[in-house]
């Protein structure tokens, strides 16, 4: 896989295109994905090998993408620990079991290796039947975002509970984020020692942090986890929802590559950032939503923009919504391999 179009791009080595992946590139835009959601709880494809392979396989036989991307969910982390995890149809996830106060946190465990098995020899079927076609990206949540869902005890608009343990509550804060950093580290490492090609660090709710509290709650253990990575020949990637905002600051974490919103210029961001780090996005992906004149039109207006760069990956802002219609993702991942640089 050293010389797929991915891997030298995060490596910041020169490719003949920009390679294309997209965040939720399996999921609930695709009919075919219905077909096994309908059978199946999202938890039970999770956790069976062979389905999360069908549902990681759907893009690269579908969409024709440069990488898959194994499908699973940032929080079997948190449940993994002692979380007591649903997926409801139209509620998204919940924890019966919130973590709120000391004896919560002690109780979660980080010794969970066997608790993820399932992840390991899902990696283990996906990559026999890849068959070295393309490279296979594994993931994680970082620390902040899975804390906030175990305090939360699910999604959140404001994130009130977690902010007052920030604040109210440091130490408490730091015992549980370090304890998910153990976990997400050892959890990257059973990937990589699977036969991930690549990983990426999901940050998803940064955005809701100020920067001090950033620096402090999320990029210190984002950083202690990449620094245990066995990372020779494996790229990390390192994507959060603020990017245009954290991106100098999520380089002093020392990934290969770095992905950005579509909230700042990319060849802008990436010039501010160290040489040798990669970039990848960062086109809104309510883009894919209008005419196939406008998707082309602005694809190439930001391949343009990024010609002659070294460490440039095709992606989207943020996943790709359910509602997107199917031949639209088609038609930019088609008109992305025509580019030539």
């Amino acid at each position: 896989m050293r010389d797929s179009l991915l891997i030298k791009a995060a490596f910041s080595e020169e490719t003949e295109r920009p390679p294309v992946w997209m965040m939720r590139q399996a999921g609930r835009f695709m009919k075919e994905y219905w077909d096994i959601k309908n059978k199946y709880s999202f938890l039970e494809m999770c956790k069976t090998p062979e389905l999360a392979a069908d549902v990681t396989m759907l893009p690269v036989d579908l969409l024709g993408i440069d990488a898959a991307i194994l499908f699973s969910d940032i929080l079997v982390t948190g449940e993994a620990m002692g979380g007591d995890l649903s997926f409801n149809q139209g509620i998204g996830p919940k924890f019966a079991n919130p973590v709120r106060t000391k004896a919560d946190v002690d109780n979660l465990r980080t010794d969970v290796g066997d608790r993820l098995q399932y992840v390991a020899d899902a990696i283990e079927v996906i990559q026999q039947r890849l068959n070295g076609r393309i490279p296979l990206i594994g993931f994680a949540g970082a620390p902040f975002t899975v804390m906030s869902y175990l305090v939360e005890g699910g999604s959140s608009k404001d994130f009130k509970l977690t902010k007052l343990m920030l604040h109210n509550e440091p130490e408490l804060a730091h015992l549980l984020l370090s304890k998910i950093a153990t976990v997400t580290a050892d959890y990257l490492n059973l990937q990589i020692a699977a036969g991930v090609n690549a990983v990426q660090i999901f940050d998803s709710w940064a955005q809701a942090l100020a920067w001090d509290d950033y620096k402090e709650f999320s990029h210190r253990y984002i950083t202690e986890i990449i620094s245990k990575l066995n990372r020779k020949d494996i790229p990390v990637i390192s994507f959060c929802k603020g990017s245009s905002v954290f991106a100098p600051l999520m380089a002093e974490a020392k990934p290969d590559v770095i992905s950005i919103d579509w909230n700042v210029d990319l060849l802008d961001m990436k010039k501010r950032l160290p040489a040798g780090i990669a970039v990848q996005g960062n086109l809104d992906p309510h883009i894919l939503y209008a005419d196939k004149k406008v998707i082309k039109e602005r694809i190439y207006r930001l391949f343009d923009r990024m010609k002659g760069e070294k460490g440039f990956i095709f992606n989207l802002g943020h996943g790709i919504m359910p509602d997107i219609p199917f031949d639209n993702v088609k038609y930019a991942v088609d008109i992305i391999k025509e580019y030539r640089n």
